[in-house]
């Protein structure tokens, strides 16, 4: 038997080892293989295989040396909370949660991780916590219920939110030029403290909050949260809004909105404040209506044509008086969105014996119709990517009542429910951040952390050893940059 040499071989981003001895058998060259297993350490020609375990060779030496048996401990869900982490951290965002929460940072990150990964009521957490590898992330993080509720509670102090904001829009500073999308939302509850009230909003009567959050237009990231009674219209909340992103230094020159922050005294004030707008009109205006009695029945005309993402509407430019200034208003017909309204109303419609056709014939006339203001003229081609970023903001929503857990309110002060809107609003910031990671990838980033969650890890006393990723997890990882590890100290 000579010396011979060892091969190193890779297989899904994992190496492995054989030794090659060469011998001769009547006068040829053979060569015997000795499987040595998966590599732990190169330099120090330590190997792990089912046969012996945990071992050190090397040429020099020939033989070979059983390491000390180290019981196993733990099997944990490792890849999703490898890969949540190590894309906030290379982004600065684990920087920015350690920075502002100081000590709270471990039990703060996990409860992040836990409504990002996984969901559901705080209660649960702590079991999610003790299968995950983030457990070894933020080993100091305590999280019975009642140190997560005091936790809420701590995180609801007005001084943190504003440590926060500063921090955080200084974070995304180079992201944030200046044009804003402004929406809001319900949260229904039953909590008996002053910001649960009766809301009528869109004509749907529930008892809740509301939440309004504050987009940057390009990048899609969310910039500010803030929230009032249920009972406070949309249209009272805007000049406070942006009055209070002004305190922390965004420049605000544009806003796009919807129909429910239509008056004249929010059109008025964004005018003497120098900030130019895009808002949809509601229909119970009195402009509403006679724009599209004056434009409407010549509106499908080839001419106003305009053609977004595979859907047409006609859409034409008129110059009207806009509170004592110079508007714009844009009456459009979307051709899809009148097919549907039109089919919805036959539904209510031909079951009412009490309207007659030419009722029928008036309404169809309506439908389709929707009417966009704005302080600036713009080309009908540019006016519908323009006004549909706005439906940013309702993915941001989904997101965090569908992925970070925003929804149901499980809290009970003010000062927890301020807590909770915080973590959900971080949570979401993180998730907006890693998904930017994967466009152009085959999955979403919600459906990212479902592959790599089945990627589990062993504990030992100082290492972990991750399993080896299949192919859908390496290809995650090989569209970001990453490299999952072969060992990873404690």
């Amino acid at each position: 038997m000579t010396k011979g040499f060892i091969r190193y071989e890779s297989k899904n981003n994992v190496e492995y080892a054989s030794v090659y001895k060469a011998r001769r058998v009547d006068g040829k060259k053979v060569n015997d293989i000795e499987w040595l297993g998966r590599v732990i350490d190169k330099e120090q020609g330590i190997y792990q295989s089912r046969k012996r375990g945990v071992f050190q060779y090397t040429l020099e030496s020939k033989d070979i040396e059983y390491l000390p048996y180290t019981q196993e401990k733990l099997i944990l869900d490792f890849g999703d909370s490898f890969f949540l982490n190590e894309m906030l951290t290379r982004c600065g965002f684990m920087s920015l949660i350690k920075h502002v929460f100081g000590n709270m940072t471990d039990i703060l990150s996990s409860l992040i991780f836990y409504k990002t990964l996984h969901g559901g009521a705080n209660c649960y957490a702590k079991n999610w916590w003790e299968g995950s590898y983030t457990r070894l992330l933020f080993p100091e993080a305590h999280l019975p219920s009642q140190r997560i509720s005091e936790t809420l509670r701590e995180l609801g102090d007005e001084h943190l939110h504003r440590d926060f904001f500063r921090a955080y829009l200084q974070y995304i500073s180079s992201k944030v030029q200046g044009s804003v999308l402004i929406d809001s939302t319900g949260l229904p509850n039953d909590i008996h403290f002053p910001l649960t009230a009766i809301s009528n909003h869109n004509g749907i009567i529930s008892n809740e909050s509301r939440l309004i959050l504050v987009l940057e237009r390009t990048s899609k990231l969310p910039i500010y949260f803030r929230y009032v009674a249920g009972n406070i219209v949309d249209v009272s909340t805007l000049q406070t809004t942006i009055a209070e992103i002004r305190e922390y230094g965004i420049d605000v020159h544009h806003a796009v909105v919807d129909a429910g922050y239509y008056s004249e005294k929010n059109i008025k004030a964004l005018q003497t404040d120098g900030i130019s707008f895009l808002l949809r009109m509601s229909t119970n205006r009195k402009l509403y209506k006679e724009l599209i009695t004056k434009y409407g029945p010549g509106l499908e005309d080839a001419k106003y044509l305009v053609k977004y993402r595979g859907r047409f509407v006609f859409v034409r430019r008129v110059e009207i008086d806009l509170f004592g200034k110079i508007g714009y208003a844009y009456v459009s017909l979307d051709i899809d969105r009148k097919h549907d309204e039109i089919k919805k109303y036959f539904n209510q419609a031909l079951d009412d014996d009490d309207i007659s056709v030419d009722d029928i014939n008036i309404t169809m006339q309506s439908k389709g119709f929707f009417v966009l203001v704005s302080s600036e003229s713009i080309e009908p081609v540019d006016l519908l990517p323009l006004y549909y970023t706005r439906q940013a903001i309702e993915q941001v929503f989904d997101i965090s009542k569908s992925n970070t857990d925003l929804l149901p309110l499980r809290v009970h002060t003010i000062d927890a429910f301020r807590g909770h809107l915080l973590i959900s609003f971080i949570s979401s910031a993180a998730y907006i951040l890693v998904n930017n990671t994967l466009k152009g990838s085959d999955v979403c980033v919600a459906g990212a952390y479902y592959i790599l969650r089945n990627q589990k890890c062993k504990v030992y006393d100082d290492v972990i050893i991750p399993q080896e990723a299949n192919k859908k997890m390496n290809d995650i990882a090989k569209h970001v940059g990453l490299t999952f590890p072969l060992k990873v100290s404690i």
